[in-house]
């Protein structure tokens, strides 16, 4: 597997699944029935969002995205979301990404990463995250309407690099 900076050219491949991902509404806090147009110019907006892709041969198998936090004087903390192929769930690509990412947003002066809005339902990414040092520092109750569960919480999560 390759991670490398998406392209323009990547898109038709990446929005199959974010779609799927997105209209699910479990684990993201988009709106499900988001369009194409709106959801790549959230996705691949350009610098300072950086956009990146996981390849297996060809194939977009998954995709994250880092920017900062906030403007200004909040700007040295980096902001990250991910998205892997649910056809390629379990394989790794979700762990390869995060750690592509925090290198990536290490090396270009980032102190630390947050999430703003992991669902605590979302059991597998909230392990990951944790895995790989990040903490809870914090959560929303209520704050996320889950189509199966109702309302449930989201996490705000914080690492530094």
């Amino acid at each position: 597997m390759q991670i490398r900076d998406a392209e323009p050219a990547h898109w038709p491949r990446i929005w199959p699944f974010l779609r799927a991902i997105v209209a699910a509404g479990d684990t993201y806090t988009w709106d499900p029935d988001t369009p194409e147009e709106r959801a790549r110019e959230l996705w691949m907006p350009g610098p300072p969002v950086r956009t990146v892709v996981a390849l297996d041969g060809d194939e977009v198998v998954g995709t994250a995205k880092f920017q900062p936090n906030q403007a200004g004087p909040g700007s040295h903390v980096a902001n990250a979301s991910f998205m892997v192929d649910p056809r390629h769930a379990g394989r790794g690509i979700g762990r390869r990404l995060a750690e592509h990412v925090l290198e990536l947003a290490r090396a270009e002066g980032y102190r630390a990463m947050q999430f703003n809005a992991v669902v605590e339902t979302n059991t597998r990414a909230v392990a990951l995250w944790r895995s790989l040092g990040f903490e809870i520092i914090g959560t929303v109750p209520e704050a996320f309407h889950h189509p199966e569960k109702g309302y449930v919480g989201l996490h705000i999560m914080y690492r530094r690099l």
